[in-house]
């Protein structure tokens, strides 16, 4: 058999960047009319600062992700079968219709290695801890329960912390759902990667896809935006959120980082920290939790403008300068770029768009059609990959077709104007708001 080539992870990082130059300056010539038609309404200078925001950055950062999707391979796993002892933590404030599901999922793992799980309550007012209590007995679940008074799923996950004895740490949402290979799988890729990797983030997929339409646009932003930003960021070695939802940590970590910081956006915050002090954070795919995502529009808007705050956290914690690697300095450094993003399509794109209706096509025209392409390419290199991952896991990709074309078409539009007003939210420090 012919040996593979390896191409070592700071050429991918070259290399990627040499496609995603290239693409750029071919748009750019491509684009000269639009420019000039834009100039003779705006100015050259407000011409290249609309265009530039909602047509040559996108279209860098997606070429980079697309080239180095294609050329990413992962170590194969030096063991399929840990047997790690494993301590899980799970926050719940009034999760009693669900926490008895999550803990079964728990129970059903085919994981050799033991699996004890604490239970952080934190201030439930209904019947968590009972529901919790019960079917752990019967069940014959490993189960301890803890209370936090303090609110706060940082106050709670950081009590929880207290009574971890293990070496490896999962954390996991009260109503998430884990496939039955999926701790298997992320201690597997710890057990395989450098000593300086502190923690693996678990893929999430959407459980709830099927009760709207907003729950199945979701299922393709996570099934394809969140999944490929997060194997580009593991491919980089800086994966930029150990999300609390599902993730594996090596507890001593947590606690030298001082543990989750009181912040809107706990698990960036602290995913930075490890980061900043030379760690490395991976992503495995085949680590697959299933998680209930808002079936509306405001609760979705609430959940991505908290994330907005919570990127923004991030980067006043640690600058992207004061990263280690070239790696983290860049990934980190993109969120720099995205609220320049994310106001452009607010107050460009979207009246450009309405302009384009009344037969104005000063910013929204057919020359704007040139970033589909690469859109759609994206987007094929992203489903074959997640296809495989379902293949391997014996999984079914749902039919889809109208949650599809919502989210190529029209997620933009919508989640851009709420990003914004999360960076609002931040920048005058309003209430936060959950649900």
């Amino acid at each position: 058999m012919k040996k593979r080539v390896y191409i070592p992870v700071l050429w991918k990082f070259y290399i990627s960047h040499l496609f995603a130059v290239i693409w750029t300056c071919i748009a750019i010539v491509l684009s000269k009319s639009w420019i000039s038609d834009l100039s003779g309404v705006a100015g050259i200078m407000m011409a290249v600062i609309i265009i530039t925001g909602i047509a040559y950055i996108p279209g860098y950062l997606n070429a980079f992700l697309v080239a180095s999707l294609l050329i990413d391979k992962q170590p194969k796993l030096k063991t399929d079968n840990p047997q790690d002892e494993i301590t899980v933590l799970i926050a719940a404030k009034n999760e009693e219709s669900g926490i008895a599901n999550s803990l079964i999922y728990l129970k059903n793992q085919d994981y050799d290695g033991g699996i004890s799980v604490v239970l952080i309550d934190n201030g439930s007012e209904d019947g968590t801890i009972e529901a919790a209590r019960k079917i752990a007995q019967e069940i014959d679940l490993d189960l301890s329960i803890k209370i936090e008074e303090e609110p706060g799923k940082h106050a709670a996950l950081n009590q929880g912390i207290k009574y971890v004895n293990t070496e490896y740490v999962i954390t996991l949402d009260a109503d998430t759902l884990l496939h039955k290979s999926a701790i298997r799988y992320i201690v597997a890729r710890m057990k395989t990667a450098p000593p300086d990797v502190c923690a693996v983030a678990g893929a999430i997929l959407v459980r709830n896809s099927r009760d709207n339409l907003w729950s199945r646009v979701q299922e393709w932003d996570y099934f394809l935006s969140i999944a490929s930003i997060k194997r580009l960021q593991g491919l980089y070695q800086g994966t930029l959120v150990a999300q609390g939802a599902y993730s594996l940590f090596k507890t001593d970590t947590i606690r030298e980082a001082g543990g989750w910081p009181d912040a809107i956006g706990e698990d960036i915050v602290l995913t930075w920290k490890f980061l900043k002090q030379g760690r490395k954070v991976f992503f495995e795919p085949l680590s697959v939790a299933f998680t209930v995502v808002p079936t509306k529009l405001v609760h979705l808007g609430r959940q991505r403008s908290r994330w907005a705050r919570g990127m923004i956290e991030g980067l006043k914690e640690v600058k992207p300068w004061q990263q280690p690697s070239i790696f983290t300095k860049y990934l980190t450094s993109v969120n720099y770029i995205m609220p320049y993003i994310d106001i452009s399509f607010t107050f460009f794109w979207l009246p450009g768009l309405v302009l384009a209706f009344f037969g104005v096509y000063w910013i929204v025209g057919l020359t704007t059609l040139l970033v589909l392409p690469l859109t759609f390419v994206s987007y094929f290199v992203l489903y074959f990959y997640q296809k495989k991952v379902f293949t391997k896991l014996n999984l079914k990709i749902r039919r889809n077709i109208s949650g599809f074309i919502v989210f190529v078409l029209f997620y933009q539009m919508i989640m851009s104007p709420v990003s914004v007003w999360g960076y609002v939210q931040e920048l005058f420090k309003l209430k936060r708001v959950w649900k």
